[in-house]
């Protein structure tokens, strides 16, 4: 392996949760930029507003029935997610990983759909609908509120929480962004509105976000009380349960990454460049929600056989 590789190898959070397309693209020119970026001294966090503004760019592009605008706006989405790359690569290097820097990040990924949404709300409302002459208008807007709030939000919700939880059995706390709604909730509550408002109102919405993920994950958040009553008695978690943990999370990891960002931009710059944009909302609401589904599935019914096993033990 080349020095080059090493280092890029070195930034990512583990193999088990990196895509073939981050491994061979996106981290390589993501560490480029970050290699850049430290050499002038510029913080993480400033990276990711970069990747806010050039997502936003790209969605102005989105908007026009126009080819070359569209591909203009494809080459700024995907010079945004280098940054958004980048930032995590940065913030691992220079070692100024942050709760803020997190959820910074998870904010600005929100910030492009939401911007992407509402661009081909302004360019389907005068189209008409499918096999009809009736225009879309209204609808389309509330097509576009069902697929970004609820299929687009809680698909990314669920895929960010089960690769911090893999993350959490492969390396620990340490080694995993898992966090829990209480500890967030405490943190907003010592904040102060006069000396810190914008944290407040960061940890306020990250409070919600770490709520809707355990409304979702019922059998987890059992298996976590379970885990972290053992902890307090100071019982380590036995490493044969860890390890069958790993093995049934390992394979759930390749639909969590389809989950999240680089599958759904894929079929939306296909949609763009035919000039279907309909077709990615479609995608979005049958194909990822019935993968959502399956994952969470399956997810569940990995954590209650962990639970059984560790009460089998304990009884034994």
């Amino acid at each position: 392996m080349s020095t080059i590789k090493q280092a890029v190898a070195g930034t990512f959070k583990s193999a088990d949760t990196e895509e073939w397309l981050d491994i061979h693209f996106t981290r390589p020119l993501g560490y480029l930029w970050a290699v850049f970026f430290a050499k002038l001294h510029i913080h993480p966090n400033v990276v990711t507003i970069l990747s806010i503004v050039l997502g936003v760019a790209a969605a102005c592009f989105f908007a026009p029935d126009d080819l070359g605008l569209n591909v203009i706006g494809i080459l700024l989405l995907i010079w945004a997610n280098l940054y958004d790359s980048a930032d995590g690569q940065l913030a691992r290097m220079t070692g100024q990983k942050t709760r803020l820097g997190r959820i910074l990040d998870g904010f600005a990924g929100d910030v492009w759909f939401f911007c992407i949404y509402f661009a081909i709300c302004w360019r389907l409302q005068g189209q008409a609908m499918p096999f009809t002459d009736r225009h879309w208008g209204v609808w389309i807007w509330l097509l576009c509120a069902f697929t970004g709030f609820i299929c687009h939000g809680d698909q990314c919700k669920l895929a960010d929480y089960y690769r911090n939880i893999h993350l959490f059995f492969l390396k620990g706390k340490e080694g995993s962004e898992l966090d829990g709604s209480a500890t967030v909730a405490a943190d907003w509550r010592k904040a102060s509105w006069r000396r810190e408002p914008v944290w407040k109102v960061f940890l306020f919405f990250y409070g919600r976000y770490t709520q809707s993920q355990e409304r979702m994950t019922p059998r987890f958040q059992t298996l976590r009380k379970a885990l972290s009553e053992r902890s307090a008695r100071g019982e380590a978690l036995p490493e044969a349960v860890r390890a069958d943990f790993l093995a049934g999370s390992r394979p759930l990891m390749k639909w969590a990454n389809i989950l999240t960002f680089n599958t759904r931009a894929i079929v939306l710059y296909l949609s763009l460049l035919i000039g279907e944009p309909l077709v990615y909302l479609l995608f979005e609401i049958f194909v990822l929600g019935g993968l959502f589904l399956y994952m969470r599935a399956k997810h569940e019914a990995l954590c209650r056989r962990i639970l059984e096993q560790l009460n089998r033990q304990a009884n034994a």
